[in-house]
């Protein structure tokens, strides 16, 4: 049996004073063992947490018990111990940042499909199922007829927006990221531009999976915690992405040992013994690399970690 959650939602919502809801947030999650990583903005929270299930259920009941959230949605999925090793509340211009955050959900968005209803319409011949997340983590995982984007980052779609203009302008999109919020200004977005149908999977591939069995997500989902990966599809599971160096199927996402390369990319278990970790001999002689434990993830030091950095006002709330 597993004992913890992990915990992925948003809520796009006006908050008056980012500073001292981030107060009462951050010494909420001290006193019930939450870690994590949550943005507040003047438009909104954003979050994915973790804990014990009974912290999680109280987190939970605590966020929705805010009428400014009634409307927020968490994904939930099982785990065997936390999913963070920190907790950082952070205030942000924007809760996801993007090249367009003139656009506003709360007013325009793309039409929310629920998971089964995306599914009934995926594989229409004049609908177009366009991934909105960066390359990285489309390489370890999409839906089997997913149009990308070479995108580093969220905030890059703008320069392609000429392209998709040419390319998809009068078919039906239907937008997709791992929990729905980057869709929800994506969606808003491509209104703006002049596309007329545009939709959202409601939820993103966690819900997809979760409600769907994740059917022809191929790969895995990359999420924005230790997991790295996480297992969606539970109907017609493939493995997509290769050895970043001998081109082998793997889903096995590492950091480059050598910090000054520090690449993101799938390394099988025999490559990284093989180079200790590195993505190539270069970075395997560099003489400032990391030390290669076999997973190739490198936790920044946790030595003197104090939770209560940034937290300015933690007497009014004791």
């Amino acid at each position: 049996m597993k004992n913890y959650y992990i915990l992925l939602y948003y809520c796009y919502t006006k908050i008056e004073d980012p500073e001292l809801f981030k107060e009462e947030h951050h010494q909420f999650c001290l006193d019930n063992n939450i870690l994590g990583r949550i943005i507040i903005a003047s438009e909104g929270l954003n979050g994915t947490v973790s804990g014990l299930k009974e912290d999680c259920e109280k987190y939970m009941a605590h966020v929705k018990a805010d009428a400014r959230f009634d409307k927020l949605e968490f994904k939930i999925e099982e785990h065997d111990e936390h999913g963070f090793k920190k907790l950082h509340v952070r205030i942000k211009p924007e809760i996801v940042h993007s090249g367009f955050s003139y656009v506003d959900p709360t007013k325009k968005t793309g039409i929310h499909l629920e998971p089964h209803q995306f599914k009934a319409m995926k594989d229409d011949e004049d609908v177009v199922v366009l991934d909105c997340r960066s390359s990285y983590e489309y390489n370890l995982g999409k839906f089997n007829n997913a149009e990308t984007m070479e995108i580093d980052n969220f905030r890059d779609i703008p320069a392609h927006i000429d392209e998709l203009k040419e390319k998809y302008k009068g078919k039906k999109i239907v937008t997709y990221c791992t929990g729905g919020i980057k869709c929800e200004k994506a969606s808003a977005y491509l209104l703006d531009q002049g596309f007329e149908n545009v939709y959202q999977l409601h939820g993103g591939i966690i819900k997809y999976g979760t409600e769907q069995g994740g059917e022809d997500f191929d790969g895995k989902c990359y999420v924005f915690d230790n997991r790295i990966g996480a297992d969606i599809n539970k109907v017609n599971p493939v493995v997509v992405s290769e050895c970043h160096i001998c081109h082998t199927k793997s889903d096995r996402m590492v950091n480059c040992c050598n910090p000054s390369c520090n690449i993101h990319v799938a390394i099988c278990e025999s490559c990284g013994w093989e180079l200790d970790g590195a993505c190539s001999v270069e970075c395997q002689s560099n003489e400032n690399r990391r030390p290669y434990d076999g997973t190739g993830y490198y936790q920044k030091n946790t030595n003197g970690y104090n939770p209560y950095i940034g937290f300015y006002r933690k007497k009014d709330f004791l």
